[in-house]
């Protein structure tokens, strides 16, 4: 990765990609500073403790959520609005044509994507408002600065889309992702003072940061290596004459992430598992919330085995279930054949079809079983560790490490088309 950067740094126009990229990066940090007054933060932050939803979006906007900084909502109206329009162009026949009218169709996509995250990002200034006013963080409760409030977080979050977009059109790697990889990056120093804290106050021994400090090494290490995995399917493609010239045959393959859900399926199954808490909580003295939170009967209970377990299901549920409605072995085969092209000893077609929905479906479970894994670590780490109230998991790297290896292979690309000879030796 290093070697690839240096490299990138010696050919001018890749150079100021980078240069580009980093500035506006630095610029977007310095927004996360920026605090919307009149809010008692102390009490957001204790919303905000734990492995629950509000943590993790105090990860993924990097502190802006329990500092309550205009950017408190970051990219997070925009990441459902696309999650949800993904879907709904596998459901709608009208939005699944306009995907196979090429870059136009791609184009008018995304052009609703982004008045989608607009309406998302109304809907979740006024959710976070009614949610903050009733944790009691609220100073001012007037109309007048409900609608600042409201105002200020849905244009925060509709200039952070532009932004991203910006960063992706003139920096390097896909400017959403970049935002929230560097939000998680800068909260690896709190990770560490926590810690640091526990061991001064004499709660942790050296030898139990050790062995944390190990886990968290191995952890990276593993998840590096679950997100280069793939199966590899065999494909062969027949020989043939095209306008006079013969073709040869060639073999191929076609690469299936092990993990190619990401992290949607932890977040899907954490909204599902938090969702009765999070709206118990607009109403913290009433039974339900009481019923959620505190009985030993509760599914939604955080922490409890119950709640693991369930929380392990439905993120391989939803891995599982992203990856079929992502992955269409149908086109597949039928794309397949239109090349000539065929899996050695699986007759094309429906045969084809039914081999590669198998081979979906067995690593889409494996890949969720591991993602899950990684989900209920902070849990497991809470629960039976000193290391309580450090939010420390996996799903964090999953996010670092696959935006990283983006870029990485983003810059590699860019440096193959300009043919640089250091890049190629």
């Amino acid at each position: 990765m290093l070697s690839t950067l240096r490299n990138a740094w010696k050919v001018p126009d890749l150079k100021k990609r980078l240069i580009f990229t980093f500035f506006m990066l630095a610029l977007f940090r310095m927004g996360n500073f920026i605090l919307v007054p009149g809010i008692d933060r102390t009490k957001l932050q204790a919303l905000s403790q734990g492995g629950n939803l509000f943590a993790f979006y105090d990860l993924i906007s990097g502190g802006a959520f329990s500092n309550f900084s205009i950017f408190a909502m970051g990219v997070g109206p925009y990441i459902n609005s696309s999650i949800i329009f993904q879907l709904l162009t596998i459901a709608l026949p009208s939005l699944e044509q306009l995907s196979k009218e090429g870059e136009d169709g791609r184009k008018k996509i995304q052009q609703y994507t982004r008045y989608g995250a607009i309406f998302f990002a109304i809907v979740q200034a006024f959710s976070t408002y009614a949610i903050i006013s009733r944790a009691g963080a609220l100073q001012d409760a007037s109309r007048l600065n409900m609608f600042l409030i409201i105002l200020t977080l849905t244009t925060a979050s509709t200039f952070l889309m532009w932004f991203g977009d910006k960063i992706t059109v003139k920096g390097v790697g896909n400017g959403i992702s970049l935002l929230i990889f560097v939000n998680i990056i800068s909260g690896i120093p709190n990770t560490i003072y926590q810690v640091a804290a526990l061991q001064k106050v004499e709660e942790v021994n050296f030898i139990q940061v050790i062995m944390f400090a190990a886990l968290a090494v191995a952890l990276f290490i593993v998840v590096v290596i679950m997100s280069l995995a793939e199966r590899r399917i065999p494909v062969q493609y027949a020989g043939k004459t095209v306008g006079g010239r013969v073709y040869k045959g060639q073999s191929t393959h076609i690469p299936i992430n092990v993990n190619s859900a990401g992290v949607i399926g932890i977040i899907f199954a954490m909204s599902v598992m938090q969702f009765p808490a999070t709206i118990g909580a607009i109403w913290p003295e009433s039974k339900f919330y009481t019923f959620v939170t505190g009985s030993k009967f509760s599914l939604f209970k955080e922490g409890s085995l119950q709640y693991m377990l369930i929380y392990f299901i439905l993120v391989i549920f939803f891995t599982w279930f992203y990856t079929q409605v992502t992955f269409k072995p149908d086109e597949m085969a039928e794309n397949m054949h239109k090349s000539s092209g065929f899996i050695p000893g699986i007759r094309p077609g429906d045969s084809t079809a039914n081999y590669i929905d198998k081979i979906l479906t067995r690593i889409s479970i494996l890949g969720g079983i591991f993602v899950a894994m990684i989900a209920i670590l902070p849990i497991i780490i809470a629960n039976s560790t000193p290391f309580k109230g450090v939010y420390f998991g996996g799903t964090g790297l999953l996010i670092m490490v696959s935006v990283a290896l983006e870029a990485v292979r983003q810059i590699e690309s860019q440096l193959v088309m300009r043919h640089y000879q250091g890049f190629l030796k």
